[in-house]
């Protein structure tokens, strides 16, 4: 019998990439509504729930997926601050995710906010189709020998470093578990104090949690460079929005790139181009000439969207014959 899988906050190009790898031990429902509390009674006859970034998978939810008779919540990203793990286990529901799907996609992500920003590409693009040649106002800086701090050395992490040690940056690196493959490349472990005080550029690569949200709040921004560019590509919870508005005005941030954002359940992967934009603080924020605001694309890559399709199914179908294998699983309770 088929394992039944409903799967949420579903794009057309999600319906594609995991039907191009399923088979017909599986049965998809694709709902395109984030899976909450209005959209759990569509999971009755459920085994399995696929779920994505802003899904809410809090413990009321869990509990109503339980009594459904759903056992398994496939998360089809690394994160997973939005999954009340304390509730999977009281529930009995297994938890799977993706902690590998081609790390490049992000960090090629992060490094080409990096460059628009700094080349102001996206500014000389419009001149150019608007006939104005003219280069004032498009000045930037050499990459090479610039100081990088990145903020966390997971896999993305270590991505990232390895391409900006390729422009001849200096990187400084700030994770409790330092990587002595990046060590012996060039990188330098330095406190979180260092780093903000002596990074030009910092990104950002570590997971939400209790510990790091507002990692960067008015605090650490006042520790950075006059002028520094920030950039983050992981959780919008990282920051506090309303000091790096502050940031922004009192020239502090003199560049911000945001693949994430604190509030983007209720804006991001959906089209509003059509509508008046109700978040006034987004709104803010998206006003400053030397922000650059790109919608959670950072995995968006053919190759990574076949990895996180190819990974899920497996762990859906590992969880189903009892094979499961814990280095994807969060929660793994007896089936």
């Amino acid at each position: 019998m088929a394992i039944k899988i409903g799967v949420f906050s579903s794009n057309p190009y999600d319906e594609s990439s995991i039907g191009e790898q399923a088979n017909e031990e599986v049965e998809l429902s694709y709902f395109s509504a984030h899976l909450n509390l209005q959209t759990v009674p569509v999971c009755q006859g459920l085994d399995a729930v696929c779920a994505f970034v802003n899904d809410d998978i809090s413990e009321d939810v869990i509990a109503k997926l339980a009594a459904q008779g759903v056992s398994h919540i496939a998360m089809r990203c690394a994160g997973y601050n939005n999954v009340d793990i304390e509730a999977a286990k009281k529930h009995n529901i297994a938890i799977s995710h993706v902690p590998s799907y081609g790390p490049e996609a992000v960090a090629e992500h992060a490094v080409a906010l990096m460059l628009t920003l700094n080349r102001r590409m996206h500014k000389a693009y419009n001149r150019v189709r608007d006939g104005n040649f003219n280069l004032d106002g498009l000045l930037g800086f050499n990459m090479a020998g610039k100081t990088v701090g990145i903020v966390g050395t997971g896999q993305i992490g270590q991505a990232t470093a390895k391409i900006l040690l390729g422009f001849g940056c200096h990187v400084l690196c700030v994770d409790p578990y330092p990587n002595q493959e990046l060590i012996d490349a060039g990188v330098k472990y330095v406190d979180m104090a260092a780093l903000l005080s002596q990074s030009h550029i910092i990104s950002l690569h570590c997971p939400l949690n209790n510990d790091s949200y507002h990692l960067i709040d008015a605090d650490a921004i006042a520790q950075m460079q006059k002028g520094v560019m920030l950039i983050n590509t992981s959780r919008g919870g990282l920051v506090d929005t309303q000091a790096l508005i502050t940031g922004l005005k009192t020239h502090k941030i003199g560049y911000l790139g945001l693949d994430v954002y604190e509030m983007e359940s209720e804006l991001f992967f959906k089209d509003h181009s059509f509508e008046i934009i109700q978040d006034d603080v987004f709104e803010r924020l998206s006003s400053f000439h030397n922000v650059l605001i790109t919608g959670h694309q950072g995995f968006f890559t053919k190759e990574a969207l076949a990895q996180i399709a190819t990974t899920t199914l497996l762990n859906i179908k590992q969880w189903h014959d009892g094979t499961a294998s814990q280095s994807t699983f969060l929660v793994l309770p007896n089936p």
